[in-house]
């Protein structure tokens, strides 16, 4: 106890110094969102929650306590392992839903959530409580020293320590945010339990269970020290910060190439938090390395990264461009978290460029009008995204779409002990209850390019209001009235504008915000371009037709754009000779943020596109980075585009399925199993190989599957089998004479080992005896 006590002062004394020195957010609870394309999907966004049944999402909770469930699990994601993972989500959202909007019923299902999870937990009698299928043994056999990790495995489970994050991360928001005691205690249990059955492993075992997915658990055991003014969850948080990823940040190293994204940005969240904690500055700058890394490194325009869930080599977006699996919502979810996270403790006006970009862009776009989330925004021209439905999909997009649009007011602004930051420019009423201020902000931004705030105080008070000089906006142009006089927009150190004053009821301040168009290029230099318009991208709307499976249905594969590719060679390339083509734009009359581009465009079948927000564009393909070029190289351009383009198409519509060994949701996807497996990253390509066996399963429904087509390196060596469905295909001995390059071998498959009645084939490659396999890079089932 004394311990606990001293710990809890320290806390309070870095929390007090943390206040002194940097921000604090506003609770939800006081921001009203006002009329706004913000307000309408949060409202969508609360509907869609409302048509979700609580008990369906009880239900693996109440299995693995062995209570009969009310109702049976919901299925996709929910049925397939990753059993609870969305009750954990919805228990934030809840929360956030709460906070935002005073809705009623949203708090009766969160509390009766609460009290069925505590239910669960005191049938436990250990303070247990999880929805993971077969918990309780896995986790037995995890305290027993008996580790089988993988980037998205523990114990041959799909990512465990992931699903359980999400309950832990909803109990702390259903407690910190919405103020349920209950939540509370659950979550102190269930970190107590955490901690017995992990108490007598080493630190190499810990870091060997990091190696699987685990959604940023030692941020949470942090929150819980915080909470507790405990010391003993300060020491388990360091305990599950993944150190192999951690040592390169420490060092200024950026060693993310291949590595799984929406892994590593929850961890950092985690190091940041505990910094906040304990005052580890090297952990903090940590954090901003990775920070500045991943922003102006390998962020497109619309604030997203990855590709096919992976960070893409910084000097190589082709992927990007190529690829019809984008951006991953789920990571600009936790680059938000933690880009509050630094920008509330070093309050420079660049954190809330990326986020406004972030906001305004990828998370605003990626919920339908109609409701829906998005899990991937392909980047590839002329492709499209497809919609979760509620009854179906529990991706884990869906869980963090949930939760993000019933926070739009997390940031709008901030606070010190006595002043007041705006930092967005989204319609909305404050009310700091603690000052006896009340703030309207009044906007239809950037539709137009004015805000106007207005102040009402229960006394006149004297105070800073800091209102944010966006990077977009030209130095000199913004201008700001207070009560109708002008006042100097002059930037301070950390790129506010600071007014001082005091201050009465009806003061108002007046901003103009102008923006201008530009051109903003993929990070590697390649000639490929967005256009901006202030912080908003446009895109152009090129065709509604071929959206196969627009609305996800509950299959496998039903969160990836599964039509047709269409050929980038055909795609409308931008000709200009201008620096900045962006001058070129022509606004439609009475449509904001509309443009005509005719004179940009080569191909006579595009020239009467018009470009718009993104965040507009729904149920259609549509154009955001555009190949440039000039008079003289266009010709050359579309020659080689054809070439290229010709032989990627040929390769994809012969190809009845394809796995990427080494690459998480791929290979869940694929229904992966293995023994004494390995993966890893070679060249920007993901490998897998065993001195055991692994396998997949390749969708062959049609039956048009004929051949297999497998991609080695020349230098490795191996001997191993591989089979098909259970039969000996091929006997294989690869000495490694083949060259420092990659190279495929083709399989062709006997009909007899093809079941015509299974929509599957299954591929396994074998270690012999004494040998492993080489690494298998690419898998590809074709016609």
């Amino acid at each position: 106890m004394k311990n606990a006590s001293l710990f809890s002062v320290l806390i309070l004394l870095s929390i007090a110094s943390f206040s002194q020195a940097n921000l604090s957010a506003f609770p939800l609870s006081s921001v009203r969102l006002l009329n706004s394309p913000f307000k309408e999907a949060e409202q969508t966004d609360l509907q869609y929650m409302l048509q979700l049944d609580a008990d369906r999402l009880l239900a693996p909770f109440l299995k693995e306590a062995g209570i009969a469930p009310l109702k049976e699990n919901y299925g996709n994601w929910e049925n397939i392992g990753l059993d609870g993972h969305t009750g954990g989500h919805y228990l934030s959202a809840l929360a956030n839903m709460y906070a935002a909007t005073g809705n009623t019923e949203v708090l009766r299902r969160l509390n009766y959530m609460i009290n069925w999870l505590d239910s669960c937990q005191r049938k436990a009698g250990n303070g247990y409580v999880s929805g993971v299928p077969g918990g309780k043994a896995l986790w037995n056999e995890m305290a027993e020293g008996k580790i089988q990790a993988g980037s998205f495995s523990l114990a041959n489970r799909w990512v465990p320590l992931y699903n359980m994050h999400k309950l832990y991360a909803g109990l702390r928001d259903a407690y910190l945010i919405a103020g349920n005691e209950k939540a509370k205690a659950i979550l102190i249990k269930l970190s107590d339990w955490f901690i017995s059955i992990t108490k007598n492993l080493s630190d190499d075992q810990m870091q060997q269970i990091l190696k699987s997915e685990q959604g940023g658990i030692n941020e949470v055991f942090a929150d819980v020290a915080a909470i507790t003014g405990d010391n003993k969850y300060l020491v388990m948080a360091r305990k599950l910060s993944h150190k192999a990823i951690l040592n390169p940040l420490l060092q200024n190293k950026d060693s993310l190439n291949g590595l799984h994204a929406n892994t590593q940005i929850p961890k950092v969240i985690g190091y940041k938090r505990i910094a906040e904690l304990d005052g580890d500055t090297a952990w903090a700058k940590a954090a901003e390395f990775f920070w500045n890394t991943v922003v102006k490194h390998r962020t497109v325009s619309i604030g997203g990264n990855s590709v096919r869930e992976h960070f893409n080599a910084a000097n190589d977006f082709s992927s990007m461009i190529d690829d019809v699996q984008g951006p991953e919502s789920c990571n600009t979810y936790n680059m938000l978290r933690l880009t509050e996270k630094l920008f509330l403790s070093n309050p420079k006006t660049a954190y809330i460029d990326y986020y406004e970009r972030a906001v305004f862009n990828h998370i605003l776009s990626s919920q339908r009008p109609t409701g829906g989330f998005v899990y991937f925004t392909p980047m590839r021209p002329q492709h499209y995204r497809v919609y979760s439905q509620p009854q179906e999909c529990f991706w884990c997009c869906v869980g963090t779409g949930l939760e993000n649009h019933g926070k739009y007011g997390e940031l709008i602004y901030a606070h010190n002990d006595k002043d007041l930051f705006v930092n967005l420019f989204i319609a909305s009423k404050l009310d700091w209850k603690e000052k006896g201020i009340s703030l309207v902000q009044q906007t239809n931004f950037p539709a137009q390019e004015t805000s106007l705030l207005k102040i009402t105080l229960n006394q006149p008070q004297t105070f800073n209001v800091h209102v944010r000089y966006p990077s977009w906006v030209t130095n000199g142009q913004m201008q700001i009235s207070v009560n109708g006089r002008k006042w100097a927009a002059t930037k301070d150190e950390n790129g506010f504008v600071v007014i001082n004053r005091t201050w009465k009821t009806g003061d108002e301040i007046s901003i103009r915000l102008p923006m201008h168009g530009a051109m903003e290029y993929l990070p590697d230099g390649s000639p490929w371009a967005s256009f901006v318009y202030g912080p908003v991208v446009l895109a152009a709307k090129t065709d509604t037709s071929n959206l196969i499976g627009l609305v996800a249905d509950g299959s496998r594969m039903g969160h990836v754009a599964g039509g047709p590719r269409y050929s980038i060679d055909k795609a409308p390339v931008i000709v200009t000779a201008q620096s900045n083509p962006a001058l070129q734009l022509k606004p439609v009359k009475n449509k904001p943020l509309n443009f005509t581009m005719t004179d940009l465009i080569a191909q006579s079948d595009y020239k009467n596109l018009t470009l718009q927000p993104f965040s507009s564009i729904h149920d259609a393909r549509y154009m955001i980075y555009w190949r440039v070029t000039d008079e003289k190289g266009l010709k050359q351009l579309q020659q080689k585009l054809a070439e290229e383009e010709k032989q990627k198409l040929e390769l994809e519509n012969s190809t009845v399925d394809q796995v990427a060994p080494g690459e998480q949701q791929s290979e869940v996807d694929h229904q992966f199993k293995g023994d004494i497996t390995e993966t890893g990253t070679f060249k920007d390509k993901h490998w897998r190989n065993a001195n055991g066996w692994f396998s997949y399963q390749l969708k062959n429904s049609q039956h048009t599957g004929k051949k297999l087509r497998v991609m080695y390196y020349g230098a490795d060596k191996g001997s191993f089998d591989v089979f098909i469905n259970g039969a000996l295909l091929k006997k294989e001995e690869q000495d490694g004479t083949k060259g420092n390059s990659f190279f495929n071998v083709d399989y062709i498959i006997p009909d007899n080992y093809l079941n015509t009645q299974a929509e599957y084939v299954e591929v396994k490659f074998s270690a012999t005896a004494n040998s492993k396999t080489p690494r298998v890079f690419y898998v590809r089932l074709m016609k």
